[in-house]
């Protein structure tokens, strides 16, 4: 067999296919059902060999009281002829010895002719890889299934033939599993056993997401490339991939195997495909209009470009997020491949639009974080959390390619302080951090973005690196001061609140936050209310005098925010539940913290909030008396192990898990 049998679709050494089970199965049932089925999928992605392995099948199949079935294949071989059409009227019991050809000049007759005259059975017509003769294929397909009853007809193509009574099975790349033991596979035909860990295997094959072809294209990097480091030059691309000694053409790199597609493509699909390159990430039909406008094409050109692309295996509906709880609908959106993308950005630097499309996809990335804010401010804060998870790798595609050129810089500080609340809220605070402090020594020395850049790194900071926080934030008062700007005072005074608490001044921390509460205006965009100040100014309170700590913790509540912002009123839930516990009102507490996750709960998606109060439950089921807080009730946002919930502060005994309560690092408001 040869290799270009093992790009096909994931088969080592002429065995069984690897991962395919179940295909092969839906591809047997659709054969038995229907007369005409197409088996379309993107490029490499294995149609040819998932069809060889089905025809080898039927061909073996004996109808009762019949011959075998008897099989034809013909095969398209990269546009140049494989001899004349009479050979491929030549009838094959094994699908593999078949030959091809090229159709045109009047070979579509001679081999209508030729089915037509096939003896008795069930024919099997197996025509391969038709993408560039789809039209007149139809054509072909439609009249012969019309004047010759017994016979099937499988097709692959990138998209169906559009005939009347087609089944289509459209063929996936291979699953992460499947597609490790692949490469794996692959990989010891050309390095000792053992030499490809499973975590690097894994690591590549997401990077190829699953496409065998990519996969031994890869797996042949491997003669002169450590695993490690082919894994380190994939996620750079994948374009430069290449066998030249394969077969087919189109086989001999990811780059020949795409621009067969592209190819086929008409001009303003091609232009819609270079622009939709700068994606990194899952995109809306209205972000690619947006994207690609300025490049000489109609309003109505981009959506059925898109159509078209969706149709060969370019684009394809992202899988939905696994931590996204059910909620509102939302816009369809749509994923480029990486091997598509990258083959669709060096179209787009060869043709000079790089800097067009990379500004306005600048522009489009601010722009949805600064909706996304809009939604939180007003109260629609799940949609806010929903429309950010969706954008979330895209956006970070952005601020990634934004720290590498600097004429991005200001629009993607912008995104990221648009963005505060998905920071501060999701234990994300690391992540913020590090955006920030990659992006604010490329602004211009007078950009009035830097010290609410300051001011941000510095709170997410704050808890887990103090010293850096401290100096960021000192960097940030006088030009705050300077600009009058209130909302901004206020924000660095909470900040340096919560490092006073972490430094145990509790009576400092206590001015700093009401302060704080003081100076930030209500409904001022770019950070937390006072609402938030409020809620940790209680907490302070609740040490000497919950009786005052109530009454700040309700204050909190009755701010004009508190009807909408369900994040900052767990924050002042939690205040309140202290409070009570703390004045002996241990049930009372309990029933309030029990109301605040079933709140928070049915309204928003907010980790930091729900662990904080869960902890705080559950200190209250096992403890009948709190003491003295230990630190800020704000959530871990910069804590580097996003998946493991901040501890609770140390309360002096207080509880018998371990010594922890549930004060310290609890809901994430920063």
């Amino acid at each position: 067999m040869g290799v270009a049998n093992v790009w096909a679709a994931g088969q080592v050494g002429g065995g069984a296919l690897i991962g395919r089970d179940g295909e092969l199965a839906a591809l047997g049932t659709a054969l038995a059902a229907h007369r005409l089925v197409t088996v379309t999928g993107a490029a490499g992605v294995g149609k040819s060999r998932l069809v060889r392995e089905a025809a080898v099948r039927e061909a073996a199949v004996r109808p009762p009281g019949g011959p075998h079935r008897t099989v034809v294949r013909v095969r398209w071989h990269d546009g140049a002829s494989a001899g004349p059409w009479a050979p491929a009227t030549r009838i094959a019991r094994e699908p593999d010895t078949a030959v091809g050809g090229a159709p045109g000049g009047g070979a579509f007759p001679e081999l209508a002719a030729a089915v037509r005259a096939l003896p008795g059975g069930a024919p099997l017509l197996v025509l391969d890889d038709v993408d560039p003769v789809l039209a007149d294929c139809a054509g072909l397909v439609r009249a012969l299934l019309a004047d010759v009853p017994a016979l099937r007809v499988l097709v692959t193509a990138r998209r169906p033939l559009g005939v009347g009574g087609e089944h289509v099975l459209r063929l996936p790349p291979l699953a992460p599993a499947p597609a490790a033991e692949l490469f794996r596979a692959l990989a010891e035909r050309r390095v000792p056993a053992g030499a490809v860990d499973r975590a690097t295997a894994a690591r590549v094959c997401a990077l190829l997401e699953g496409v065998p072809l990519a996969l031994e294209l890869a797996a042949a990097q491997l003669e002169r490339l450590s695993p490690g480091r082919l894994a380190t030059r994939l996620r750079g691309g994948q374009c430069w991939l290449a066998a030249p000694g394969a077969p087919l053409p189109r086989h001999r790199s990811v780059r020949a195997s795409i621009g067969a597609v592209h190819a086929l493509c008409e001009p303003v699909v091609r232009t819609v495909w270079r622009r939709l390159s700068v994606f990194t990430g899952a995109f809306t039909e209205q972000a690619a209009v947006f994207v690609c406008e300025e490049a000489g094409l109609a309003a109505a050109d981009v959506p059925r470009a898109l159509a078209a692309l969706a149709e060969v295996g370019v684009l394809r509906a992202p899988e939905p997020p696994a931590a996204a709880p059910p909620g509102p609908l939302r816009e369809p959106r749509l994923l480029m491949g990486r091997a598509a993308r990258d083959f669709g950005a060096e179209r787009l630097a060869a043709a000079g639009e790089s800097a067009a499309a990379r500004a306005r996809h600048a522009r489009h990335c601010r722009s949805t974080a600064a909706v996304a804010e809009t939604l939180w401010n007003t109260g629609l804060q799940q949609q806010a959390v929903g429309l950010v998870r969706d954008g979330l790798d895209d956006l970070g595609g952005f601020l990634d390619h934004a720290a590498r050129h600097p004429v991005h810089a200001e629009t993607a500080v912008e995104t990221v302080l648009h963005l505060w609340f998905w920071w501060a809220a999701h234990h994300r605070g690391a992540e913020g951090v590090a955006r920030l402090l990659a992006l604010l020594p490329l602004l211009p020395p007078d950009s009035a973005l830097t010290a609410r850049g300051q001011w941000l790194a510095g709170w997410l900071a704050a808890d887990a690196d103090p010293a850096t926080a401290h100096c960021l934030l000192e960097l940030a008062w006088p030009a705050a001061v300077l600009a009058g700007d209130d909302a901004l005072v206020g924000r660095i005074a909470h900040a340096h609140g919560t490092l006073a608490w972490k430094q145990r001044d509790l009576a400092s921390a206590a001015e700093l936050y009401r302060q704080a509460a003081d100076t930030v205006p209500e409904h001022s965009p770019g950070g937390p209310g006072p609402m938030v100040s409020l809620a940790a100014l209680a907490v302070i309170q609740t040490r000497t005098a919950p009786a005052s700590a109530a009454r700040t913790a309700r204050r909190a509540l009755a701010q004009p925010a508190g009807g909408h912002d369900t994040w900052a009123t767990a924050l002042a839930q939690y205040a309140l539940v202290l409070a009570d516990h703390r004045a002996g009102r241990t049930g009372r507490a309990r029933y309030r913290v029990r109301r605040a996750l079933a709140h928070l709960e049915a309204r928003l998606d907010a980790p930091q909030a729900h662990t904080a109060l869960a902890r705080l439950l559950r200190h209250l089921d096992r403890v009948p008396a709190l003491r003295e807080p230990a630190g800020p009730p704000e959530g871990r946002g910069a804590r580097r192990d996003a998946a493991v919930p901040a501890p609770a502060g140390r309360e002096a005994g207080a509880a018998p898990h371990g010594g922890r309560g549930p004060v310290r690092g609890a809901v994430g408001g920063r």
